[in-house]
């Protein structure tokens, strides 16, 4: 084999189009989803905030550094054409929220049956 067809046939890289990102979206990302981390963690820690309002910041910044992983990492967005990128997301989506609910489902029905004996601290 000769010239670039050998050289892109035994490189190991599918290009198809797909955007690979740049050093650059990785270091944006990577930096995004470090305050994204961090900002959470140091409200909790100080008790800046009442509980409440701290759990509700740190899910709405859960899911938005679930977007930053999707748009830096995983190249999802407007320009990804592909539908099993989103068949795969839906499915990821629908497999966490049944355990989630599920989860939360069982944690509720074990406290509500549970014996008024087991709960002592004694």
């Amino acid at each position: 084999m000769h010239g670039t067809q050998g050289r892109a046939a035994t490189s190991g890289h599918d290009h198809d189009g797909a955007d690979h990102g740049t050093l650059g979206s990785y270091v944006t990302g990577f930096i995004l989803s470090v305050l994204l981390t961090a900002v959470p963690f140091a409200l909790v820690m100080t008790h800046a905030l009442p509980a409440g309002q701290a759990i509700a910041l740190a899910l709405v910044l859960g899911a938005i550094q679930m977007v930053v992983h999707l748009v830096f990492f995983l190249h999802m967005n407007a320009a990804s054409s592909r539908s099993w990128n989103m068949a795969a997301l839906v499915f990821t989506l629908i497999i966490l929220g049944i355990v989630v609910v599920g989860s939360l489902w069982v944690m509720h029905n074990m406290n509500a049956n549970m014996m008024p004996g087991m709960m002592s601290g004694s």
